[in-house]
């Protein structure tokens, strides 16, 4: 990057900040606080800052107008003190970490930017089903990094004091590693007819958690191939890994005759229905995990970027969402700050580039070209322009 191109960004970062004003995190004053400012060579991080160090944070982001800002997800007795060890850790939040580019199904190069970004809100969704139904957390921050996807932080008293096992057993748990379907169902002894000893029934739990979801995706199976004739329907359950036709057949059959049972959580129908089963659950693990970032998740010290900040590799704001904002948000458009509207720039391309950005698309040429001044400041950031001469 030019200077030229590093000078224009930071004063334009600067005018931002200095008509936003910036919420601190809760106990901003206990957090060690880290940022990268524009300068030539490559972005160097400055930390082991304290609250009291940088002084009120609207001041600080005008008159340092970084190009990166972040702050600690632990709380400490001496935030600014040079290393962890002399900080005095008191806890630290849960923060969960989506990035777009690393999600299964997402191939970066091929999928645009805004499909990429589609496909982390949706893991979004997933993770907050976690967060919300199987752990109870009630205390939960959204925020879109203003980069490749979401951030959740989660600041609710009892996991303030978790250390790494602990956490990564959270992380286990809602990327469904090592889940084991014996271990997602039930056992009740009944009475089989006919039978001079009991028997046991195994059934998936339908009111939460892995099982949960492990059942709605049998069932979705089940209304599937009920509504198929049979040829179409056994053919299907034969797509799945060790089912062969005459356990098709047997599983199809069972599922027609027993439509209630199962509804209620019954995966022991018949034989051929329980491994059919056991497979369809391997499987929601893979549709349902949530693909999140497993160290920035484990990591007591972490620094995670500062809601309300902006993003030095896409000129857009870090910006925190509420769980009404998060259905119709749309990162592209309203994550574009309002500094960056209304105006054009002259930026130049050493190669050809697509941009698709408050809602406009656009296929731009190797050259100098006048565009919306968010769009040139993306591309300024990203390192794909540099200032044009006006």
């Amino acid at each position: 990057m030019e200077e030229r191109t590093r000078a224009y960004l930071r004063g334009r970062f600067r005018d931002h900040y200095r008509r936003e004003t910036v919420t601190p995190p809760p106990a901003a004053a206990g957090r060690e606080w880290g940022y990268i400012p524009w300068r030539a060579g490559g972005p160097t991080m400055i930390r082991h800052r304290s609250h009291l160090d940088l002084g009120d944070i609207d001041d600080f982001l005008a008159r340092e107008r970084p190009r990166h800002v972040y702050f600690s997800a632990g709380t400490y007795d001496d935030p600014g003190a040079g290393s962890m060890g002399e900080k005095g850790w008191r806890g630290s939040d849960l923060i969960f970490d989506l990035d777009a580019d690393h999600l299964p199904g997402v191939t970066p190069g091929e999928d645009s930017y805004k499909e990429m970004l589609e496909a982390c809100k949706g893991a979004l969704h997933k993770l907050l089903s976690f967060l919300d139904s199987d752990f109870g957390f009630s205390d939960l921050t959204i925020v879109f990094s203003g980069g490749r996807g979401y951030h959740v932080h989660v600041r609710d008293s009892e996991i303030q004091e978790l250390e790494r096992d602990g956490r990564r057993e959270i992380v286990d748990y809602v990327r469904g590693i090592g889940l084991d379907f014996e271990e997602l169902i039930s056992r009740e002894t009944v009475a089989g007819l006919g039978r001079r000893t009991p028997a046991e029934k195994r059934s998936l739990d339908t009111r939460g958690g892995w099982s949960k979801r492990a059942h709605e995706h049998v069932m979705d199976l089940v209304r599937e191939v009920s509504e198929a004739d049979d040829e179409r329907a056994v053919a299907q359950l034969k797509g799945f890994e060790g089912i062969g036709e005459g356990k098709a057949k047997a599983a199809l059959r069972a599922m027609r005759e027993n439509r209630t049972e199962i509804e209620s959580g019954n995966v022991d129908v018949h034989p051929a229905f329980f491994s059919l089963a056991k497979v369809v659950a391997a499987e929601s693990v893979t549709r349902d995990n949530a693909p999140i970032d497993e160290p920035v998740t484990t990591d007591t010290n972490r620094l995670i970027r500062l809601p309300g900040s902006l993003h030095g590799g896409s000129g857009l704001a870090v910006k925190r969402l509420s769980r009404e904002e998060l259905e119709d948000f749309s990162p592209l458009i309203d994550a574009v700050p309002e500094t960056f509207q209304n105006h054009e720039i002259t930026v130049e391309l050493s190669d050809p580039r697509e941009i698709e950005l408050g809602g406009i698309s656009r296929s731009l040429g190797a050259g100098t070209h006048t565009i919306p001044e968010y769009a040139g400041t993306f591309l300024m950031a990203r390192g794909w322009a540099e200032k044009g001469r006006e």
